[in-house]
């Protein structure tokens, strides 16, 4: 019954467009007909599904879509060069699909110099709060973040004081320190991947 959930949860993540991994176990499990079932898999066995669904029914489309996420990347890491983006989430991990947002972690001591920043471009956007763990037994801390669309893509920024780019946040996927790539990186990846 696990397995089936984390392939079902990822069926939806991928075709569906859930993003948030509790609400597609949960889903996965009532449409199983397994609503009371205490056997929910882990946040990282929905991962792996999603990167074999994708293997197995998206690949026409998703490196594609991949590319292009990543290229939107790249190019608002250099739009927003002065806060020291870093590419965070599926877009680095490789299982971004269609309804994927590109996120960015961006660094200033004045998180209010993100808004006007945006503002002074003419670009609108929405904010409100990321909560993030930065230990595995810490609570949750709440992030100055911004939303807003380039083009056809969402666009995510969590917004860290100038000394967050010591310590990565914890990533709700293993607990581990979540993995940030600098403006080298995702060039790199561009050139190496799809």
């Amino acid at each position: 019954m696990r397995q089936l959930i984390a392939m079902e949860a990822a069926r939806l993540m991928a075709e569906h467009g859930v993003r948030d991994y509790y609400a597609a176990k949960r889903k996965a499990a009532e449409q199983l007909g397994a609503a009371e079932t205490q056997n929910i898999p882990g946040n990282d066995e929905i991962e792996q599904a999603l990167a074999a669904y994708q293997r197995l029914f998206q690949a026409h489309k998703q490196p594609q879509r991949l590319r292009q996420l990543r290229e939107t990347a790249l190019h608002a890491m250099r739009f927003f060069a002065r806060f020291d983006a870093r590419l965070v989430g599926s877009v680095l991990s490789g299982t971004a699909h269609e309804h994927s947002t590109v996120s960015l972690h961006l660094f200033t001591d004045a998180p209010q110099e993100i808004g006007l920043f945006l503002e002074q471009e003419n670009i609108p956007f929405e904010t409100h709060e990321h909560h993030l763990r930065l230990s595995g037994d810490a609570p949750t801390v709440g992030y100055p973040a911004y939303r807003f669309m380039a083009g056809e893509t969402v666009m995510e920024l969590t917004i860290f004081p100038v000394s967050g780019l010591r310590q990565a946040p914890r990533s709700p996927i293993d607990g581990r320190p979540m993995q940030r790539a600098a403006l080298p990186a995702v060039e790199k990846l561009l050139q190496s991947g799809p």
